[in-house]
C-alpha cells in the first residue's frame, strides 16, 4: 500500500469502529482494487482513498440515529445524508494533514459527498467507489450481518439483495462480481 493510502487507513480506522465498519471498509478496499484493474481508466489515487474514507462520517451518529438512516427499515434519510456531509469534513481534515493532493481531494470529497445518497454517478472513480461500497452487501460476510441486523432469514435476504444487482450497481465488472458472491450463499443454503 503506498505511504499516502497508508496514511489514510490510519486515520481513518478510528472511525471505524461503529455499524461493522470495521469490516466492512477492509472488504470495499479490496472490492476497489479488484475494479480498478478491470477499469484502468480510473485514477486509483481518488478511488482508493475516497473507498477508505467513505464511511467515517458514521461515527458522528449514535447507534440509534444509524439503525434508522439505511436498510429496508430506513426512516431517515437526512441522518444518511448527515453522515456523507460529516464523512466530507473527516477527509478534508485527514486529506489536509498529509498533505494531498488539492485536486485529488477535492475529487474525493465530492464524491464521498454523495456516495450514498446520489443515485447517479458523477465518473468512472465515482461508479468504482459506489460499486466497491456495495459490493460488500454481496459477500457471504455482509449477507451474514445484514439478514441478522435487518430480521430477515439469511436465504430470502440473499435472494432479495441478488435481485437488486442491475439497480444498485454501475459496473458490468461489480455485477459479475456480485453474483459470483451472493450465489456462494445461495448455493450453501
Amino acid at each position: 500500500m503506498k505511504e499516502s493510502y497508508q496514511q489514510i487507513y490510519l486515520a481513518s480506522r478510528p472511525y471505524w469502529d461503529t455499524r461493522f465498519n470495521d469490516i466492512h471498509l477492509p472488504l470495499a478496499h479490496e472490492y476497489a482494487r479488484q475494479l480498478l484493474i478491470s477499469y484502468p481508466d480510473a485514477d486509483e489515487a481518488i478511488v482508493i482513498p475516497a473507498i477508505l474514507m467513505h464511511d467515517n462520517g458514521w461515527k458522528m451518529l449514535t447507534p440509534d440515529q444509524q439503525a434508522k438512516s439505511f436498510g429496508p427499515n430506513m426512516s431517515r434519510a437526512d441522518l444518511r445524508r448527515q453522515h456523507e456531509l460529516e464523512g466530507v469534513r473527516i477527509a478534508k481534515e485527514i486529506l489536509g494533514e498529509i498533505n494531498y493532493d488539492e485536486t485529488l481531494s477535492a475529487e474525493i470529497c465530492h464524491i464521498i459527498d454523495g456516495h450514498d445518497s446520489r443515485e447517479h454517478a458523477i465518473s468512472l472513480n465515482d461508479k468504482l467507489v459506489k460499486d466497491a461500497d456495495k459490493l460488500w452487501r454481496f459477500s457471504p460476510t455482509g449477507l451474514d450481518i445484514d439478514h441478522r441486523r435487518f430480521g430477515k432469514e439469511l436465504q430470502a435476504h440473499a435472494i432479495w439483495t441478488r435481485d437488486q444487482i442491475d439497480e444498485w450497481l454501475f459496473t458490468e465488472r461489480a455485477k459479475e462480481i456480485a453474483l459470483e458472491l451472493v450465489n456462494m450463499t445461495i448455493i450453501q443454503e
